[in-house]
């Protein structure tokens, strides 16, 4: 079995692997998509950065749950975890999931009014209510530190 200290430092590994395919994409891959697009489909140009603008946002949401993951991780291996510290962090995750899911809605709102085929408008639900389940999880694992922090600071002041 793997201890918690070997799992933080592979965590701590991928995350870092995932931040930097995050700003790959946001630099590089996300606006030259999005440029030969653009190219290709000259009725469709005006689209190029309010597109480009959205998705380097998501993925400017994704970063910052990625160091907020990093900053949890961090209070775990010194064993804070259940502290007031970890609560600012964790409301980082639910901000940044919430800013993504208003911005998945507009977002799904236009796609769905402008479609002619009911394939992506689709797509687009299935994300915003997968984005909705994980925002929703993470309230109620907020509220669950926030217990546990509680009881923590109780049964130190006991001892």
């Amino acid at each position: 079995m793997i201890t918690t200290r070997r799992a933080v430092a592979l965590l701590r590994v991928f995350l870092v692997v995932l931040f930097g395919i995050l700003v790959v994409f946001q630099t590089l891959s996300l606006p030259g998509q999005f440029a030969h697009m653009a190219h290709e489909s000259p009725d469709q140009a005006y689209l190029r950065w309010p597109m480009t603008a959205v998705a380097v946002f998501w993925v400017l949401c994704v970063q910052v749950v990625v160091v907020c993951t990093w900053q949890l991780l961090t209070l775990v291996k010194n064993d804070r975890i259940f502290s007031q510290a970890s609560m600012r962090w964790v409301d980082g995750i639910v901000w940044a999931i919430g800013a993504a899911w208003v911005v998945l809605v507009g977002v799904s709102a236009y796609v769905t009014v402008n479609a002619d085929d009911p394939g992506v408008p689709m797509l687009l639900f299935l994300l915003s209510v997968g984005l909705t389940v994980l925002g929703l999880l993470m309230v109620v694992m907020r509220a669950l530190l926030r217990q546990a922090t509680t009881l923590r600071t109780d049964m130190e002041a006991v001892i």
